[in-house]
């Protein structure tokens, strides 16, 4: 688990208590699945760490807001988080920065040299084939529709003319996929 052992919902309990190095053993986990996704959808290496950077801001207010549950899937709530502050940047045609504007973070800089390790993590990561090959077709194909695609169950059930139970195992037993599948060591 890239140094640790502490299960990311830990990392992300002990933030909220105030542990900033957990939140920071958090940011360095899940940095690399973070411009993986992003660097395809996006113009440009800068654009993906500004809206990598404003996504792990989002997700530390939130872990700082006792109002709100810790998550029950870490990974997929930030891939959530994420996938939202990408669909706003298109929609306003640039990255905002609300988040680290609240958080006081100084902007990322990076040089031709992060560029280029940042465009070599993005194209080592096929997020879509990985999870399709981690977790078969059926898991994912009610992963992909529940989550990116915000379906209810209920929906997706009746196009993959299943049982509702059915889908929301298939969409539980694909989170313990990916979080374990994710957490195995490099």
């Amino acid at each position: 688990m890239n140094g640790s052992s502490r299960p990311d919902e830990v990392l992300l309990s002990a933030a909220r208590a105030g542990d900033g190095e957990a939140f920071g053993e958090f940011y360095k986990r899940r940095r690399a699945l973070l411009l993986g996704y992003l660097r395809p959808r996006v113009p440009d290496a800068e654009t993906a760490v500004d809206l990598m950077a404003e996504s792990f801001a989002a997700a530390l207010l939130a872990i700082r807001d006792p109002g709100r549950p810790i998550p029950e899937e870490p990974v997929a709530w930030l891939l959530t988080i994420t996938r939202n502050k990408l669909i706003d940047s298109i929609r306003r045609g640039r990255v905002e920065q609300a988040a680290r504007d609240r958080l006081a973070l100084d902007p990322l800089e990076i040089d031709d040299e992060d560029i280029l390790r940042i465009e070599d993590v993005a194209a080592s990561i096929d997020l879509a084939a990985s999870l399709e090959q981690l977790l078969g077709a059926d898991q994912h194909a009610a992963l992909r529709a529940r989550f990116l695609d915000e379906r209810d169950y209920s929906d997706i059930a009746r196009d993959l003319r299943c049982s509702e139970a059915v889908v929301r195992k298939r969409v539980s037993r694909a989170l313990h996929a990916l979080r374990a599948g994710l957490e195995t060591p490099e």
